[in-house]
């Protein structure tokens, strides 16, 4: 039987962080993956000349003031990626607005109050909270409510707070059930440290970590799947496993003092003993399940730049979202309404495509039953003209821009779900509502951890990150305390 200090379930950024931290401090690590590739959402995939970007739009940061730098210096990251700033926050479209929004909060604030001189109050209220949202939770001493009620109680113009509310999609489908104090937090590091993209994609530091943990003792397997968390009294002993798509191949048996689960929290409840799965189960079921994504990945045989085209990502909202109350409706509307987000990479050196060509990608909030249930033709079928619809809409955007798709490909929830396992191909883990308990550990085994977007960090590649990094800094502060 195999023997290792740390067994790792799941290739994410939050496992590969783990993985890498507790490698470096001189932990035998086994890291196994089900996809043929480390990263999770953090992934590329190459179609010709192109390489199509998974995951990653922006990540915040890195900044002197954000965790991702002290564990990226720790990782030997800055050695080995380049990280490319990004030119602007956002910028929002619908029929009544086109509103670009910088990552400087005081210039952003500027802009704003122009355009709404009656709301200079509300956009220093919002600019107050989310760049001290620590500081306004003691200020208040009150339980955490929705972003929408804070929106609600701040500003009265619609429009105001659909512009603020522009990229929603990074975190949640409904302002009026998204954590007011989680978004803050998130959004204001956007603000304060800016926002970057990984050159090449961010399958190059999924990459980087796996090499990470390999160059430091440690194993990397890909196209293997847990089967199951074997326990001895209130203790994880070890996993079965076995290799992915080979028909007839037996289970693999490794032992370690510590296992980290990296895959979603409903498939850890799964792996475990009736005893300790059905805790699990009874813990995780008021839990929410957070919403997926559509994206339609595309590759353009000449940049899109040269379309008079100047934005690195902007957000459509449909005519027909008046407030922040529409916003969830619209999110299960038809395809021909549906807001969405266009990504063109292009903007910037990034890696993607070669000279005088260019990739972007369109993408939407999505739900798993909506592909659910189709034969294999239908799906297709359906995909096709899911990408024919958006197509044209990104043509009133950008005149000219569907004769130089070279290429174009659709990936639904359902593809989400395949590749990551994630329970309704949910993007973010389970949904950061005000309401959301705490998840209790405690009667789980002593030495099973969790490190992924549904941990206590939550979802986006930075909670990830701090997730899988603090979650080895725990296990090393555990063994210590022991000797």
């Amino acid at each position: 039987m195999m023997k290792y200090d740390v067994i790792i379930i799941g290739a994410g950024l939050g496992g590969l962080t783990a993985g890498a931290k507790l490698s470096r401090e001189g932990k035998k690590v086994l890291l196994i993956e089900q996809h043929d590739r480390p990263g999770g959402y953090a992934t590329t995939f190459n179609r010709g000349d192109f390489i199509l970007e998974v995951g990653l739009h922006e990540m915040y940061g890195p900044s002197p003031g954000d965790m991702k730098t002290k564990i990226f210096n720790d990782l030997d990251v800055f050695k080995n990626l380049e990280f490319i700033r990004l030119p602007e926050f956002y910028r929002f479209k619908n029929d009544r607005f086109d509103v670009t929004i910088p990552h400087d909060p005081e210039v952003a604030a500027e802009r704003l109050s122009r355009l709404f001189p009656g709301e200079t109050g509300g956009i220093k209220a919002y600019f107050d909270q989310i760049l001290k949202p620590k500081k306004k939770v003691l200020e208040n001493e009150q339980q955490d409510r929705s972003l929408g009620e804070f929106l609600d109680s701040i500003i009265k113009n619609e429009d105001l707070k659909l512009i603020l509310l522009g990229n929603l999609g990074y975190f949640h489908d409904d302002p009026y059930s998204l954590s007011l104090a989680y978004y803050s937090i998130s959004q204001g590091s956007y603000f304060t440290g800016g926002a970057s993209f990984i050159k090449g994609g961010s399958q190059k530091l999924s990459d980087h970590l796996a090499d990470f943990i390999r160059n430091h003792g440690g194993e990397v397997l890909l196209n293997h799947i847990a089967t199951g968390i074997k326990t001895e009294g209130h203790q994880v002993t070890g996993i079965l496993f076995k290799r992915k798509n080979l028909h007839g191949t037996g289970n693999i048996e490794a032992s370690a003092n510590d296992i980290i689960a990296n895959t979603a929290m409903p498939n850890v409840a799964d792996l475990l003993s009736e005893e300790y799965g059905s805790k699990l189960k009874n813990e995780l079921q008021h839990q929410k399940t957070g919403a997926s994504l559509l994206t339609i990945y595309l590759g353009f045989n000449k940049p899109v730049k040269d379309l008079g085209y100047r934005y690195y990502s902007t957000f459509i909202y449909d005519s027909t979202i008046k407030s922040q109350k529409d916003i969830l409706k619209n999110n299960k509307d038809e395809f021909t309404s549906r807001s969405f987000t266009f990504i063109d990479y292009g903007q910037v050196d990034s890696g993607l495509a070669p000279p005088g060509k260019g990739v972007g990608t369109i993408c939407c909030i999505d739900y798993l039953n909506s592909w659910e249930g189709l034969d294999r033709k239908k799906y297709i079928s359906k995909k096709e003209l899911v990408a024919s619809v958006f197509i044209e809409r990104l043509e009133k955007l950008i005149p000219g821009v569907g004769n130089i798709i070279e290429y174009r490909e659709v990936g639904t929830p359902l593809t989400l779900k395949r590749y990551t396992l994630n329970p309704g191909g949910a993007v973010y883990g389970f949904a950061q509502t005000p309401s959301r308990k705490i998840i209790d550990t405690s009667e789980l085994p002593d030495n099973l951890y969790f490190a992924s977007a549904w941990g206590k960090t939550g979802g986006g590649f930075s909670g990830a990150v701090y997730g899988g990094y603090l979650c080895a800094i725990n296990i090393l502060r555990n063994k210590q305390d022991k000797k």
